[in-house]
């Protein structure tokens, strides 16, 4: 990537920007001084034409751009080199009125905080279950939600392959109140390493598969969960002998039917096999402590029901 952050092509863009700008002056200037030769008296496409005559009957015209059009196309020369000089767009110079799109956003975040700021504080003071009662809360968390988390959530916080569901009551690393704000805040970073080799041929792969299965009462070969259940021993470290999961690690319950990447027998055998890398991104440092405050309690009641707020 240091090819394309180098002096370089701050000039590239630069010249090629300007020799554009110029190419259209020179157009221009160059049409509105060409003339085309008069044709002839007694010519079948007539005075005042081009000469050119299509289907026996339709002939261009030899008539110049009108001088308000081009007067026109002339201003809009000068207003882009107008605005190369106060604005950016000439690789690094920043322009005359050093105006930056960042620092655009920054004026815009100051004035949404000092607007809502206070709503976030007053709300940032109160339990996480209180604030998941308030409709108003509520409402906000929604937006913060539908604008940071759908992308990988869905809109409907039901997840997709890969992304957990936020509405089922089942959590990797816990689903109370404080334990979603701090997964929010800090983000996760979950990592299953690839087992194959630790649990033995591939056919001991498929029986582990199996027995994975048989934990969550789905289908399977009983000869294979049989002789699976054996070669379990090398995933109880994470998820335990019971196949119960750990939450202190992110280790998947896998006895409650809830897959994240799918529980059929050939995606249990590439999980194992491949094992699988989840990352989900810290929002402390971009929300702020009182956003995240409320978009927890929204998670939070996506899976519950808190108790409604009493009119006042």
């Amino acid at each position: 990537m240091a090819d394309f952050t180098n002096g370089f092509w701050d000039y590239y863009i630069a010249i090629i920007t300007l020799l554009s700008i110029a190419g259209c002056g020179l157009l221009l200037w160059s049409q509105s001084k060409h003339r085309v030769k008069e044709i002839p008296e007694g010519s079948p496409a007539g005075p005042g034409t081009t000469g050119h005559v299509w289907d026996e009957d339709l002939t261009e015209l030899n008539t110049p751009m009108p001088r308000w059009w081009m007067w026109l196309f002339y201003l809009t020369i000068v207003f882009a080199l107008v605005y190369l000089v106060l604005y950016p767009g000439l690789g690094s110079y920043a322009g005359t009125f050093g105006w930056k799109s960042s620092g655009e956003y920054q004026s815009e975040l100051k004035k949404a905080d000092a607007e809502y700021g206070p709503l976030f504080d007053r709300y940032a003071k109160l339990d996480l279950k209180t604030v998941a009662a308030d409709p108003q809360a509520q409402a906000i968390g929604e937006r913060l939600f539908l604008t940071y988390c759908a992308q990988c959530h869905g809109s409907d916080a039901r997840g997709n392959k890969g992304f957990p569901n936020l509405t089922d009551g089942d959590w990797l690393y816990g689903g109370d109140a404080a334990m979603i704000k701090t997964t929010i805040m800090h983000g996760r970073s979950g990592m299953m390493p690839a087992m194959g080799a630790a649990v033995g041929s591939d056919k001991d792969v498929e029986n582990v598969a199996h027995y994975v299965r048989s934990l969550s009462n789905l289908t399977t070969d009983p000869i294979k969960v049989a002789f699976g259940k054996q070669k379990f021993a090398a995933c109880i470290a994470c998820h335990g002998a019971d196949g119960g999961g750990n939450q202190a690690m992110g280790a998947p319950n896998l006895t409650d039917k809830v897959w994240l990447y799918g529980g059929n027998a050939d995606t249990i055998v590439e999980t194992i096999n491949k094992g699988r890398s989840n990352m989900m991104p810290a929002f402390d440092g971009f929300l702020g402590e009182p956003k995240v405050h409320l978009l927890a309690a929204y998670v939070w009641g996506l899976s519950n029901q808190p108790a409604a707020v009493p009119k006042k």
